[in-house]
């Protein structure tokens, strides 16, 4: 995503966005000065390669602490003031996670397949950045989970990529026994909150498959493991 974000008109999008939230800001706020630092940045950004250096052409500045927050405001201005106003009554749920995009959309009674064609129009045509869109349909995967429309239901279940290599930490790690901890307590608690009782059993199965893997014995394993349902069963309880 950040490479694909156009200086031009990343400029004019945290120009804008300064202006739109101007009362937001201290009024002491030195708006020319910033935006004047922030493009020496994004157009003098030197990296090196081996024994050669590099200018970078195109795209966020790389490697600097600003493109995170750079990229987030610049698109999240277009989404703000272009996109969703122009699809209000259609993206009844949006949320964006940097380069990942999740809604819930209702068609219109009349021009369903032109509205939809619009809003693909409209996002992918925002600079030289383009976006894959998916079609509308009561299942899909966004970020770790599975989400279907069932009925008159929302189920849920833990996405895992196949290209995940799962480098859990090793027994032999320097890691201190807190973090191992730690992860496996996270995990059953995701797990727990994503999934129905028969798919957490399995996803804890195959995660304990992939700890056995990196080199954790089922024995050393077994009482982490049980402190940490024990962890999601006080939890349980303290929400009744």
């Amino acid at each position: 995503m950040y490479t694909s974000i156009d200086m031009t008109m990343g400029a004019a999008s945290i120009r804008n966005f300064l202006h739109t939230n101007k009362e937001g800001l201290p009024s002491d706020f030195p708006t020319n000065l910033f935006l004047d630092i922030l493009e020496i940045i994004m157009r003098n950004n030197i990296f090196s390669f081996a024994d050669t250096y590099w200018l970078q052409l195109s795209g966020t500045a790389m490697g600097t602490p600003a493109p995170c927050a750079y990229a987030m405001l610049t698109f999240g201005h277009f989404e703000n003031t272009v996109l969703l106003p122009a699809f209000k009554d259609n993206l009844i749920y949006y949320r964006c996670h940097i380069d990942d995009v999740f809604g819930v959309w209702l068609p219109p009674k009349l021009n369903k397949s032109s509205t939809w064609n619009n809003f693909k129009s409209a996002i992918k045509n925002w600079g030289i950045l383009k976006w894959e869109v998916e079609e509308p349909s009561t299942q899909t995967q966004f970020l770790d989970l599975n989400i279907i429309i069932q009925d008159s239901s929302v189920l849920f279940s833990t996405n895992q990529k196949p290209l995940n290599l799962y480098l859990y930490i090793p027994p032999l790690s320097a890691h201190p026994l807190s973090c191992l901890m730690g992860l496996i307590k996270g995990k059953l608690s995701r797990y727990w909150l994503q999934n129905q009782p028969t798919d957490f059993q399995r996803v804890v199965t195959k995660c304990i498959e992939k700890l056995n893997a990196r080199g954790n014995s089922t024995e050393h394993l077994n009482p982490l493991l049980l402190q940490g349902t024990a962890s999601i069963d006080s939890q349980q309880k303290s929400q009744i």
